[in-house]
Order: structure tokens, then sequence, then C-alpha cells
């Protein structure tokens, strides 16, 4: 037996409507063919790699976690947090590929292959192998155990009920992919990594569908940003121990919610970052600077080291020393400004970048609204 998706009440499918309605608008947004588009796509990437990480305490800065996402190094040692930060990235590509795969099968093998690449960096971990024993999840604060997960005997019949169990599911794809974050979450089939196994399982479930690119469509960031209600509502449905019977409404609405809020959230972006692409071109053209690192500006507007191996991987086909060459007229005209020396050297945004930044950030509004509450008013 597996925790059951509850029957969705009005406004769980009011709610579940305007989710669908926003990802279609963003949909519409980002399929066109403009670059900055693609640099959304990598930044929302990054910032899931780093969201679900960070719920595991591995704090990645962004700039590693795009540096992740370029294959560059990182700006700091290749510490357990960088290899983490590697670990799911690689993870995560693969489900990029499997996303359209016309011969893709959800099944254990592919399960355990993604946890492999999560935690390949630690075999103390066993990455990729079922546990063998007990398992038990404990409060931080006190080592109070909060929750006990199935006999590792179950562990192989439990996830091959919730692969064949996906395989038939008649709910609606976000509620698929809600439940499946659940239920491998509860069965907690690893030694370790099985929070972050589930949310790359989520996340899996929903670039199936097709709907979005798959940077796009995960929860991840959401849930990095809201860790204590995430492990709160998953401490509410689990109850302490494995108790698939238990009413997994919660859960699912909290999905809802956070899929609602981060669609806002990127529809937000996507309109940002063409009013940013924008700004930049007419600046560029003004100051007679190379079009060419437009790219690498709409990174620093926001805040973003570039350092000369990340104008190259933004900037394509030029040399290490025409991406020096770049940089230094950057400097020349203020866009830019240099932090450190020589092979160390990275750049911060100018003052004509941060009032482009500041201008576009001005009209930006707050995104904790209650979809729920929305729904209720609507619905009466």
């Amino acid at each position: 037996m597996l925790f059951t998706a509850p029957n969705l009440t009005a406004d769980e499918r009011w709610v579940l409507e305007r989710v669908e309605e926003l990802r279609a608008r963003l949909s519409a947004r980002t399929r066109e063919p403009r670059v900055w588009v693609g640099l959304l796509r990598r930044a929302a990437l990054a910032r899931a790699i780093q969201g679900s990480n960070s719920i595991e305490g591995y704090s990645a800065s962004i700039e590693d976690a795009l540096a992740a996402v370029d294959n560059d190094e990182p700006s700091d040692t290749k510490d357990e947090t960088w290899r983490a930060t590697v670990g799911y990235r690689d993870a995560m590509s693969y489900v990029l590929q499997l996303a359209d795969d016309i011969h893709f099968q959800l099944d254990a093998t592919l399960i355990r292959s993604l946890h492999y690449m999560l935690l390949s960096y630690d075999p103390s971990k066993s990455p990729g192998r079922w546990r063998l024993g007990p398992v038990f999840v404990r409060r931080d604060e006190d080592g109070e155990i909060v929750y006990a997960a199935p006999s590792a005997e179950v562990v192989p019949d439990l996830v091959r009920d919730l692969v064949d169990k996906l395989a038939h599911d008649p709910n609606a794809g976000l509620v698929q992919a809600a439940m499946a974050h659940l239920n491998l979450v509860m069965i907690h089939p690893f030694r370790d990594g099985n929070g972050r196994m589930a949310r790359v399982l989520q996340s899996l479930v929903l670039a199936r569908q097709g709907i979005l690119g798959t940077a796009f469509c995960s929860i991840e960031e959401y849930l990095g940003r809201n860790t204590p209600a995430y492990y709160q509502v998953l401490a509410t449905v689990g109850a302490g121990a494995w108790s698939p019977a238990n009413d997994a409404r919660p859960w699912v609405r909290f999905c809802l919610t956070a899929h609602y809020r981060q669609a806002v959230t990127l529809l937000r972006r996507g309109e940002e970052a063409e009013r940013r692409w924008d700004a930049l071109d007419r600046e560029v053209r003004r100051l007679g600077v190379p079009e060419r690192s437009i790219p690498a500006l709409f990174n620093a507007a926001q805040g973003y080291r570039i350092r000369n191996a990340t104008y190259r991987s933004l900037v394509d086909d030029v040399s290490e020393l025409v991406a020096s060459r770049d940089l230094r007229v950057l400097v020349e005209a203020g866009l830019l400004t240099p932090v450190g020396e020589r092979r160390g050297r990275s750049y911060l945004p100018g003052a004509p970048l941060r009032q482009i930044e500041q201008a576009i950030r001005a009209d930006r509004l707050r995104n904790d609204a209650d979809p729920f509450e929305a729904a209720r008013a609507t619905l009466g």
C-alpha cells in the first residue's frame, strides 16, 4: 500500500487550473527564440540545484550553482558542497535528456541510477543501492527521531509499487509528481539522499508532462526557500512512521501552492528578462562596446560575478584573449567593476548596470499570495 492522492476539492481544482494557465503563459513566453530565454533557463536550473541541496545543508552560492551548470570551476575550493552541487547537476541534466525521450521507461533501475549520480562523490553513502537496514530521520536540534521508515525488506516491493502506480496514475500531472515525491521520501529507500532523490523524481515526472521546459517546471527553488514549511507538512502527513493510510491532502495543497508561487515568480522573471535585455541592448549601442557582451552583462546586472571563463561560456566562439579584451573594454566603459587580480579576477556590475536593475526591480511585487484564499474568494 502507498500514500494515495485525495479526490480534489473545488478550490484545489481551481488552483490547479490557475497553475496550468500560468504555466501556459510562461511556456508561450519562453518558446520565443530569444537569447535571454536560454539565460533564464540556465539560471532556473541553477536555482533548482541550489535550492534542493540547501535543504540538506549544502549551501552553494548561486555563482557556484551556475558554474556547475556550465561545467566550469567553483569560485572556492572543491569541497563537499561543490561535489553535491555537481552530483545534483548530473542527475538533473539526465532528467533534461529524458524529458522527451521516446524510449523512456521509469523503473527501479532508473531511480537507483539517478541516486548514484546524486551521491557518487561519497561511496560511504551507498549511492545507487537500496538500504539494508533501518533508517530514522532525526531532528537536528535535539536528535529526536521524527520519522521511522518502513523495514528494508519491503523497500524493493514498495518502489516497484510506486513505479507501477505512476505508470497508470489518472491524476493531473502536478498531483502525480507530488505523490511520487511523497511516496519516495516516505519509503526512504536509500541510506542517504532520499530527499534529494524524491525531489529529482518529482521534477522528472513533471518534465515528462511536456508543458514546460524541464528547468521551468520544478519547484526545488521554492522548497529551498521554504524549508521549514516543507519539513512541517511532511511531518504532518508522515506522522512519525510509515503510515500510507494517512491523508495526503495537506501535502498536495502545499505542492499546488508551491507551483502557483513558482510559476508567478518565473513569469515575472521572464518579463523582467525581456526588459533587462532591451535596456542592455540600448546601453551597449550607446557606448559602442561589443554587442556579443550582452549575455554576460545580463548576468552581471543581476549581481552574478563574471569571470573570463564565465564570459566565454556565455558568449559563443571567443577565445580567452578576446574575452580578456572584451572585459577590459567593458571595465573602461564603466559597465563592469574588476575585483581581485590576475587569474582570480572577477567582475561585478558597474553603475549603469546597477541603475538598469534598480529600474527593473522597482516595479517588483511580493509573491506571497495564498492561491487558496483567492479560490475561496472566487468560488464563495
